[in-house]
């Protein structure tokens, strides 16, 4: 990668995933007509992630249907796409990066998208070539061939990635089950309604979704020969291909060690800038401002919040007004289960319930609405998009509501709030 003259207005973008590869693309929509370099550490253009514990797994998606954009639209657009670069250091007085070929790049610009990287267990055993995490294409390409009819699946963690990877698993004929060390699914992420059912969805489908389940290591079993997970209490689990799917930590040593301001997480305001005002951070690894929530400081892992911020961070450098806030909104395809969340339950005192919840079929669906007061603050919504998209936009008006309406799956979404 050789080094560049600064001959104009140039922004540097470090990471080239969904919110990296879009930041370039919103630059140039929005009118900017100086340098872009877009440097990432992945040997593939911009991608999409969500897919990669679904239709990658299945085999329903290859690499040019997940691609954000044709490798040619970076070279039509004059983005300097680099693949396989890696920054090392920030030197913000300079206003320079230094990468791992030895290559130093200036910028006027900086934006930080390095995302967030997989957690992984520490303890006997789980350095085993068959313990894989799922994060990027490479994590998910290894996952996928390991997953074939009678393998045997062990995922620790029954959060979103985890119960997507297991339902994939299912759909390809392997065998799964899912260890959680808290005592439901979704604990951290989902109210109880919406993880008990999911777990008892999934048990319909031959997924066992184990509670209470701490993990201590990897073993290899005397009698068979094969790596298993050993469980507080419990016998242990064969398995042929174990995924960790314990979380992801936000990618912000290179800030630190460049003097950002972080606390899990880069912080950064309203346009995506961080405590320098030349340099801005969009996706898994800020925490940012909702506004419209009244949140101060939150990290949101979801493509809609980096897609928010890239336009953030592309409006302030261009000059253009900021784009209005939106509200959070996240999404997980499980099944036939379309699960759609807008919202956080933050500060929620009350909620509805609003359909039949049923695992015994998908039926019509139901969503549970989380209300402060007679605000609606979240809706999540199983195979119910009527009233994710009705809730999505009675949080984002903060319209008042009437909650016996609001229960009522005979009264039409745009008729529950209070005139």
């Amino acid at each position: 990668m050789a080094s560049y003259l600064r001959t104009m207005t140039r922004v540097l973008i470090v990471g080239a995933g969904h919110a990296g590869g879009s930041a370039a693309a919103f630059l140039r929509q929005y009118g900017f007509a100086g340098e872009i370099v877009l440097a990432g550490t992945e040997p593939v253009a911009p991608y999409q992630r969500p897919p990669l514990s679904k239709a990658w797994l299945k085999g329903e998606a290859g690499e040019a249907e997940l691609l954000l954009r044709p490798e040619s639209f970076y070279a039509e657009q004059a983005i300097d796409l680099r693949l396989g670069a890696t920054a090392t250091a920030i030197d913000r007085a300079a206003k320079t990066v230094a990468f791992a070929d030895g290559a130093v790049e200036t910028y006027d610009h900086l934006i930080l998208a390095l995302g967030a990287e997989a957690l992984r267990l520490e303890g006997p055993g789980w350095d085993d070539p068959r313990v894989l995490v799922l994060r990027d294409m490479a994590d998910a390409e290894a996952l996928k061939a390991a997953l074939r009819p009678d393998r045997r699946l062990v995922v620790i963690g029954a959060g979103y990635v985890g119960l997507e990877a297991a339902a994939s698993a299912r759909a390809l004929g392997a065998q799964a089950v899912v260890l959680e060390r808290e005592g439901r699914a979704l604990s951290r992420v989902a109210s109880d309604v919406v993880g008990i059912f999911l777990a008892a969805y999934h048990h319909r489908r031959g997924v066992e979704v184990l509670p209470r389940a701490a993990v201590r290591g990897v073993q290899v079993h005397p009698a068979t020969g094969e790596a298993v997970v050993t469980v507080d209490g419990a016998a242990p689990f064969p398995f042929d291909v174990c995924l960790v799917g314990v979380g992801a930590r936000p990618v912000t040593a290179l800030a630190e060690a460049a003097g950002l301001v972080c606390k899990d997480g880069i912080l950064v305001d309203g346009d995506a800038r961080t405590s320098d005002p030349a340099v801005f951070a969009i996706g898994d690894m800020t925490r940012r401002p909702v506004p419209i929530l009244g949140l101060d400081a939150v990290r949101l892992e979801s493509v809609p919040s980096a897609l928010e911020q890239a336009r953030q961070a592309a409006a302030a450098i261009t000059g253009r007004p900021a784009p209005l806030a939106e509200v959070p909104w996240f999404w997980s395809d499980q099944y036939d289960l379309k699960i759609q969340i807008a919202g956080l339950p933050t500060g929620a005192d009350a909620r509805v319930v609003r359909g039949e919840v049923d695992p015994e079929t998908t039926g019509g669906g139901f969503a549970v609405f989380h209300l402060r007061g007679d605000r609606l603050v979240c809706v999540e919504a199983v195979n119910a998009p009527a009233e994710f998209m009705g809730g999505r936009m009675l949080i984002q008006k903060g319209q008042a509501v009437d909650v016996a309406k609001l229960a009522d799956p005979a009264v039409p979404m745009k008729a529950v709030a209070v005139a």
